[in-house]
C-alpha cells in the first residue's frame, strides 16, 4: 500500500508539466511560509504596543528561535533531501528509515535546547543583546520559547519531510493553523489577560504544539510516517543527514550569528536602533519567505527527478522558477522602498524607529532583486546532495560577508554603515553565486 502510493508520486514527479507542477506545490509552500512568518511579525505588531523595549526584546529573542530553526531544518532538510532522491531511485524503505531518524533525533535536541536554555536563560538573553531594560522582557518571552523547543524542531522536520515527499498541502494545514491561532492568541493573553511580552511568547508556544499534533497526524496519515520501528542510527544515514542539512545549520545558525553581532553593535545606538533592525529583519524575512517558499516547490522535483537521472527536467524547473522568482523580488522591492516610511510605523511608531528602520528597509531592497538567483541555487546545490557548494553558498550572505560589513561599516561610517551592511553582503553573495551555479549547472549537462 505505502509503495504503491509512493510510485504513483514518483510518476506525478517525473512526468508532470514542470511549471503547473512546481506551482501546485509551490503555493501550499509558500502559504507555510508567510504564515510562519507570521508568527514572528504578529508578535513583533502586538508588542509594539508595550514599548520599544519591548518590542527590542521580541528581536533578541528572535535569535533564539532562529537557532532553534536552524537545529530543525539541519533535520528536516537533511532527512527530506535524501527522502526526495530515495523516492527517485525507487529505494522507499531507505525513505521510510530516513524519515524516522530524523524525525526523533530533532525531539532528542530540542528536549536538550530546552533543558540547557532554562538553566541558563539570563546569561543567554544579556549574551545575545539584551540591554539592562531589555533584559526582563528577553527572559519572560525566552522562557516559554525553550518550552516549545522540542515541539518547534519536531515541527520543522515534519515539515520538510512532507514538502520533500510532493506533498506540501498536508503540511500547509499544520504550519496555517498554529499561525491563525497565534494570531488570535497575541492580543488575549497581552492586553486581555495582561501578560505583556510574556503572553506573546507563550501564545507562540501553544500555536506551536497545535502545529506539532497536526503534522504528526498529517506525516503517518499522508506521508511516509514517524513509526518508531523504521529507526536505524546506522552510519550511513547520519552520514548523509548531515550531508544534507548541514547547509541549512549553516545558513540558519550563522544567521542567529549575524543576528546576534547586529543586536550586539545596534545596541551601542540605543533600544530604539535594535528595534529598528528588528522590526526590518521581521519585514523583510516575511518578503523572503515567499521566496523561500516558491523555492521548496521547486525542491521535491529537482530531489526526484535528479535521483531519477532526470538531469534537463531538472535545469528546466531551475530556470523556470529563478527568471518568474526574480520578476517579483522586483515589484516587492520597489514597494518596500517607496513604502518604507509607512511601513515601519505599524509595528512600532517611535520616530526614532521609523528613522532607523526606514533607512535599513531601503538599503535592503535595493539588493533584493538578486535574492531569487541566490536562493534557488543554494537550494538546488543542497539538494542534489553537493554539500561543500551549497554550504558556501550559505554561509556568504548571512555570515561570510555580513558580519565582516557589520563591523567594518559601523566602524567607518557609524550608524549609517551599519544600515546599509545587509545590502553589501547581499552583493557580495550575488557574484560568488554566479561561478558555483555555473559549474552544478554543467556537471548536469555534461552528465546527459
Amino acid at each position: 500500500m505505502v509503495d504503491s502510493k509512493l510510485n504513483s508520486q514518483f510518476i506525478k514527479m517525473t512526468e508532470s508539466k514542470i511549471e503547473p507542477l512546481i506551482l501546485k506545490l509551490a503555493v501550499p509552500s509558500i502559504v507555510s511560509m508567510l504564515v510562519s512568518s507570521l508568527y514572528n511579525m504578529a508578535d513583533t505588531f502586538f508588542v509594539g504596543r508595550v514599548g520599544t523595549s519591548a518590542t527590542a526584546a521580541v528581536g533578541v529573542s528572535f535569535t533564539l528561535m532562529a537557532m532553534i530553526q536552524a537545529i530543525g531544518f539541519f533535520f528536516g532538510h537533511g532527512s527530506g533531501n535524501f527522502i526526495s532522491r530515495a523516492m527517485g531511485n525507487k529505494d522507499y524503505s531507505k525513505a521510510s528509515t530516513m524519515a524516522c531518524v530524523g524525525f526523533y533525533s530533532s525531539l532528542a535536541v530540542g528536549v536538550l535546547i530546552t533543558v540547557f536554555g532554562l538553566i541558563f536563560l539570563r546569561p543567554l538573553a544579556v549574551f545575545m543583546g539584551s540591554t539592562k531594560t531589555i533584559l526582563p522582557h528577553a527572559c519572560e518571552y525566552m522562557k516559554y520559547i525553550l518550552l516549545a523547543a522540542p515541539f518547534m524542531t519536531g515541527s520543522f522536520v515534519l515539515n520538510n519531510q512532507l514538502r520533500f515527499q510532493g506533498r506540501a498541502m498536508y503540511s500547509m494545514i499544520g504550519i496555517t493553523v498554529g499561525g491563525v491561532l497565534n494570531i488570535l492568541l497575541d492580543p488575549l493573553f497581552i492586553f486581555v489577560f495582561e501578560m505583556g511580552v510574556g503572553g506573546a511568547a507563550l501564545a507562540t508556544m501553544l500555536s506551536q504544539i497545535i502545529s506539532f499534533v497536526i503534522l504528526v497526524v498529517m506525516a503517518n496519515c499522508k506521508g511516509i510516517g514517524t513509526n518508531p520501528k523504521n529507526i536505524s542510527f546506522k552510519w550511513y544515514y547520519c552520514k548523509e543527514m548531515f550531508r544534507g542539512g548541514i547547509p541549512s545549520l549553516a545558513r540558519q545558525g550563522c544567521g542567529s550569528i549575524s543576528t546576534l553581532c547586529l543586536n550586539n553593535v545596534a545596541a551601542g545606538y540605543g533600544d530604539a536602533a535594535i528595534a529598528a533592525v528588528s522590526v526590518v529583519s521581521k519585514i523583510m524575512l516575511f518578503a523572503a519567505s515567499a521566496l523561500i517558499g516558491y523555492g521548496q516547490g521547486f525542491q521535491p522535483v529537482c530531489g526526484v527527478n535528479y535521483g531519477a537521472g532526470n538531469y534537463n527536467r531538472v535545469k528546466s524547473a531551475y530556470w523556470f522558477c529563478v527568471k518568474t522568482a526574480t520578476v517579483v523580488q522586483i515589484l516587492f522591492a520597489v514597494a518596500g522602498f517607496v513604502f518604507a516610511p509607512r511601513i515601519i510605523p505599524l509595528f512600532r511608531d517611535d520616530p526614532k524607529v521609523v528613522e532607523i528602520g526606514t533607512a535599513v528597509l531601503r538599503w535592503q531592497c535595493i539588493t533584493f532583486p538578486f535574492s531569487g538567483f541566490n536562493v534557488l541555487s543554494n537550494m538546488m546545490a543542497q539538494t542534489i546532495g553537493k554539500a561543500i557548494k551549497a554550504t558556501l553558498l550559505a554561509l556568504s550572505r548571512q555570515f561570510l560577508f555580513f558580519v565582516p560589513s557589520i563591523f567594518l561599516l559601523n566602524r567607518i561610517f557609524g550608524l549609517s554603515g551599519l544600515e546599509a551592511a545587509q545590502t553589501l553582503a547581499d552583493l557580495l553573495a550575488f557574484i560568488i553565486c554566479i561561478p558555483i551555479t555555473v559549474s552544478l549547472l554543467k556537471e548536469m549537462k555534461d552528465n546527459i
